[in-house]
């Protein structure tokens, strides 16, 4: 099975719930008020709850809590909200996902690692909407679960990657492309701004031309060192230039693994569907 077949079968199973495709339109509608997308929020209650458990998460740390969907969308703003609303919809898109082919668990830690780190880094560089960075970070690698619900034993086979084979390499060999062109193509046709997916089209190219691109490079080595101690001692991926070409220093990085660490044991259960409620 081809890249283009692939995304066109992965297309039919893996449909967004219905609220977040009737949040983009109403997105889209420059007449249309936080009242408007609160209302579609609320008419969907596992949104609804997603939205003010991101809220009051460890992702913001906001000093009060927030209790109401208008209030949320207010002081998380109407573009992160779709943003985040769309994280979880396609997290719950792939909820069915084999787990005795893969470990979901690994997958799910290093998506929200990356990005937890993307989000870090964006803030840190002051660019806007940190959270379109987070979103890149997290759906980088839903193209592999894409392959383990159609192409499994390909899957497998695509696991066995070590210090002298990455990833990619051990992906492109296998499959004839990567998993996050798969991705990049997967989220483009379900009509998700190009600021999402163009990142994770170009994770792998060898210099990033914008800053986004260079932030989601560097968060993605960074995030598949971290959870495959097993296999990556740390910065093993790490090139200087990925953090040079940012103005980043190896204490920078060093913190952002910290912080983003701790982050991750709380905002994991918010986006893997599997995962076990931590708080």
């Amino acid at each position: 099975m081809n890249l283009d077949e692939l995304v066109s079968k992965a297309e039919d199973l893996f449909v967004l719930p219905d609220s977040v495709t009737r949040l983009k339109a109403c997105m889209d509608d420059e007449a249309s008020s936080i009242e408007d997308i609160g209302d579609i929020i609320a008419f969907d209650p596992s949104l609804a709850t997603q939205l003010l458990r991101v809220a009051n998460s460890a992702l913001y740390r906001f000093p009060n809590k927030i209790d109401t969907i208008t209030r949320a969308i207010q002081v998380v703003g109407t573009r992160s909200t779709y943003d985040l609303a769309l994280a979880y919809g396609v997290s719950q898109a792939f909820s069915e996902v084999d787990g005795q082919i893969i470990d979901l668990d690994k997958f799910w830690e290093q998506s929200v690692s990356c990005g937890l780190l993307a989000k870090y880094f964006t803030d840190m560089r002051n660019i806007r909407e940190p959270e379109r960075a987070f979103v890149s970070g997290l759906l980088h690698n839903i193209g592999e679960l894409v392959v383990v619900s159609l192409m499994p034993e390909a899957a497998k086979r695509c696991q066995a990657f070590n210090a002298r084979v990455s990833p990619s390499d051990l992906q492109f060999g296998v499959l004839g492309f990567t998993y996050n062109t798969l991705s990049a193509k997967l989220i483009e046709k379900w009509g998700i701004p190009e600021t999402i997916y163009k990142p994770i089209e170009r994770i792998h190219d060898d210099e990033g031309e914008f800053p986004e691109d260079r932030i989601l490079q560097l968060s993605y080595v960074l995030a598949l060192d971290n959870v495959n101690p097993e296999v990556y001692p740390s910065y093993h991926n790490l090139k200087p230039e990925m953090h040079d070409a940012l103005s980043l220093n190896r204490e920078d990085l060093e913190d952002a693994l910290d912080i983003t660490n701790l982050q991750c044991i709380s905002v994991i259960s918010l986006f893997n569907p599997n995962a076990f409620m931590l708080y």
